[in-house]
């Protein structure tokens, strides 16, 4: 039983950017895990939760890419296991809300109370925090505009860099005022700036799994188009959609005209496809006629 193309995809080529930004980020968490704690530190402590969040989405779009080249052998993938960086990139989102929502609880929980936060240990983590960060950004900014497991991890590691802002911002306004609550409203901050990135993320993902359109594809010219290929009469039931990144699909009905021939006719309208709208595989029915089928669908 034949199981689906193999196609190159963008996140295989940006494992090893994944692979080395959640050495650096699992390392850092640690540190700052454990100085926030000692230092009393929520805005430390919220910034070491999306370094938590951080390794477990570079862990994820890591096993994603090895899941998404892996080969089908039960024959039911037909579109091989592609959609498993979709569903990491879905997975980073969830983990950032949570985070976000933990921290202003926390924060909102700890106004009125009495802390005492120690700003010399926040000051040297946070800038710590900020250069592992910007090294990381580095790193997946390369593959951030092909992959959206790879733009999942990259969007995270923002976050993350922001939150290090923030420990910095935090830790000077307590060392120079005293007023230990700026740790709190700056926690609370990073944890709305995370939840902002999240929404915007989690758009792009239930787009992708939603099926819809790819992003930038202009269906009515992808019909213009396939109708001026020679011997096309008329373009109907067209579908395009996005398995994963970089990897668009389409599937369209074509009338031709008669007396034209059909393999010619394939031939333009996948070259078409490919070469003007960035669509590598489509899969087209050539009819003399519109089927009866297709006139009596009802989607």
């Amino acid at each position: 039983m034949g199981a689906g193309h193999g196609h190159g995809h963008a996140g295989s080529r940006h494992r090893w950017r994944l692979a080395v930004a959640f050495g650096l980020v699992a390392a850092f968490f640690v540190v700052e895990l454990v100085v926030g704690i000692v230092s009393g530190s929520l805005a430390l402590i919220s910034d070491a939760g999306h370094m938590a969040a951080d390794v477990v989405a570079l862990g994820a779009a890591l096993v994603a890419t090895k899941i998404a080249t892996r080969p089908d052998d039960s024959g039911r993938r037909t579109y091989g296991s592609y959609r498993a960086e979709v569903f990491a990139s879905g997975f980073t989102v969830l983990i950032m809300l949570g985070v976000s929502v933990y921290v202003v609880v926390e924060a909102l929980r700890r106004f009125g109370e009495p802390v005492e936060v120690a700003s010399g240990p926040m000051l040297v983590v946070g800038g710590i925090g900020l250069v592992v960060n910007l090294v990381c950004l580095a790193l997946l900014r390369g593959g951030a505009q092909e992959s959206i497991n790879v733009k999942g991890a990259y969007v995270e590691v923002v976050a993350d860099a922001a939150g290090s802002v923030g420990v910095i911002v935090a830790g000077v306004l307590v060392a120079v005022t005293g007023i230990a609550q700026a740790d709190t409203v700056v926690a609370v901050a990073i944890g709305i700036f995370v939840a902002v990135r999240a929404v915007v993320l989690g758009r792009e993902v239930l787009a992708v799994l939603g099926q819809h359109a790819p992003v930038g594809l202009d269906l009515d010219a992808v019909v213009r188009d396939l109708e001026a290929v020679a011997g096309v009469a008329e373009v109907h039931d067209l579908h395009a959609w996005t398995l994963t990144s970089g990897m668009n699909v389409a599937t369209a009905h074509l009338v031709v005209g008669v007396g034209a021939d059909a393999q010619a006719v394939l031939e333009g309208a996948q070259t078409t496809l490919r070469e003007v709208h960035g669509i590598e595989h489509a899969t087209l029915q050539v009819e003399v006629t519109p089927a009866r089928e297709c006139r009596a669908a009802t989607w």
